[in-house]
């Protein structure tokens, strides 16, 4: 079988920068279903289509076809009473960007402390970086008719969102 329209793939991954850096590497097989439901990078999704098992892709992404380019104004100083006494960097709390009306949430991670200040980035730890997604075809099947319904893959016995 090949990879086609509304079948769910099963790979194994490592995303690596341009320095060669890994950032994540899994062993255990993932799956997402392709064809257009954005569970994959299109880009990678795009270069799957039409391989088979065991075959291997390597996709070179620019910020903008993976996590984007770095936007300084999301960094952001606040207050550090705004802040639990335990705050470090590296710490991730979910809030509103500064002026907005967006009732959308960003990830922000605490990236410096000091004793009034508090820095975070609302940026992705990847943004801005060209990366190389490599990984190799672990398994082929056809989606359920659930799994296009819903447009994600549902784990064996479960219905897992």
């Amino acid at each position: 079988m090949k990879i086609s329209k509304d079948s769910v793939v099963s790979l194994t991954y490592q995303l690596t920068d341009s320095a060669g850096e890994v950032h994540e590497k899994v062993g255990e097989p993932i799956s997402y279903l392709h064809g257009g439901y954005d569970g994959i990078f299109p880009l990678v999704e795009e270069a799957l289509h039409g391989k088979a098992i065991g075959d291997k892709v390597s996709v070179t992404l620019q910020p903008d076809d993976a996590f984007g380019e770095y936007e300084h104004e999301m960094v952001e100083v606040e207050a550090r009473s705004s802040f639990p006494k335990d705050v470090a960097i590296g710490m991730q709390f979910e809030g509103a960007p500064e002026e907005s009306d967006e009732e959308d949430f960003i990830l922000y991670t605490v990236i410096e402390v000091n004793d009034d200040e508090v820095t975070v980035d609302g940026n992705h730890p990847l943004a801005g970086k060209t990366l190389t997604f490599a990984c190799t075809v672990t398994g082929i099947r056809a989606a359920t008719a659930e799994e296009l319904q819903h447009g994600h893959v549902h784990e064996e016995g479960s219905h897992l969102h």
